[in-house]
């Protein structure tokens, strides 16, 4: 027998540091009308050289135990999803645990990019629903401004900086998450990738040189498959669930560009008002797109107990992801904001 699993408090952290589409002008050869047509973006949060991924993470999951109100010590997992660790190893989801003091939990690194969040909810999910853990905290944390090549004007205007963070435990029968729809497509792998670092092209004085640590896109092909696989996703998620488009209360997808956003709410059926939209002040933060948004849309009161809530996300890899969750009758509404 199965316990049913959901989210029991959110929180989120981006830098200080704004980075708008005018400061962008005088970097490189754009324009804030092109940026904004092109993708909505208007703004970006950028970290500052002494501030790592762990960091950030470290701020989101603070606030996210205190909404949660479960401590450290309670939590028997930590997963941090991320593309922009600390160092290759230890991970960051272990500098963490100790940074937090959560001394009896087990903590790994997931790398699923953009899609990570989901990725890492349903690992989480399946050892609370197991009896084998009851508190996980699940983190999407990015400093993509870190692999941004801030020379290339089509991939530097898309990407930003931040942390979210939600814990993970029991929730009442019929509550929780409902479905669960990941998939990949490894023949992608050179639509968004890195080319050098890895054990395939390690760090040399010639692949510094030529600035292959930085991301590499081909923003035509990502921009179809996101288009096509946002629809399928949701579909199957929401078929999973047992329910239908006319049921989902708010879509919090990944921001990444305003008109794939468009085209899945079209698709659905949804108002403006189903749809959380934070991508114009925040950009592109991959893993931490959906929790950042899911944390805002809490603290600005737009959830509530049986809301369902889908999430859908597309990344390198190429990878995707979404879920449906019903939101505990038992978590209180956010206080922050009514």
């Amino acid at each position: 027998m199965t316990r049913s699993v959901g989210i029991l408090g959110t929180g989120s952290y981006v830098p200080e540091r704004v980075l708008t589409n005018h400061d962008l002008e005088k970097m490189v050869d754009t324009s804030d009308e092109w940026i904004v047509t092109r993708t909505g973006i208007r703004e970006r949060r950028i970290a500052d050289e002494h501030t790592a991924s762990s960091d950030l993470a470290y701020e989101a999951a603070v606030r996210a135990l205190k909404k949660s109100g479960i401590s450290a010590e309670e939590l028997d997992l930590i997963l941090v999803a991320t593309v922009t660790p600390d160092m290759f190893f230890p991970s960051t989801a272990c500098l963490l645990q100790d940074r937090l003091g959560a001394k009896k939990a087990a903590a790994f690194d997931l790398s699923a990019a953009c899609p990570g969040f989901i990725y890492g909810l349903a690992t989480g999910a399946q050892f609370i629903a197991s009896g084998l853990y009851r508190y996980v905290l699940v983190i999407g944390v990015e400093t993509l401004s870190k692999i941004t090549d801030w020379k290339d004007r089509n991939t530097c205007v898309l990407f930003g900086d931040g942390a979210g963070a939600a814990v993970l435990g029991p929730v009442e029968d019929g509550a929780g998450f409902l479905s669960f729809v990941l998939g990949a497509d490894g023949s992608g792998k050179d639509h968004l990738y890195i080319p050098a670092g890895g054990s395939r092209k390690p760090a040399t004085c010639e692949t510094v040189e030529a600035n292959e640590h930085t991301l590499r896109m081909n923003g035509r092909e990502v921009f179809k498959f996101a288009v096509r696989v946002m629809n399928s996703a949701t579909d199957e998620a929401i078929e999973k669930a047992g329910i239908t488009r006319e049921d989902i209360d708010l879509l919090v997808p990944h921001q990444a560009n305003l008109r794939i956003i468009d085209a899945a709410v079209e698709k659905l059926g949804l108002s403006s008002e189903k749809v959380v939209v934070n991508l114009d002040r925040y950009g592109n933060m991959s893993s931490a797109s959906i929790p950042v948004a899911l944390d805002e849309a809490w603290e600005e009161g737009r959830i509530h107990g049986g809301d369902h809530l889908l999430f859908v996300a597309f990344g390198a890899g190429l990878t995707w992801g979404a879920t449906v969750l019903k939101w505990s009758e038992s978590i209180a509404p956010s206080q922050a904001k009514k």
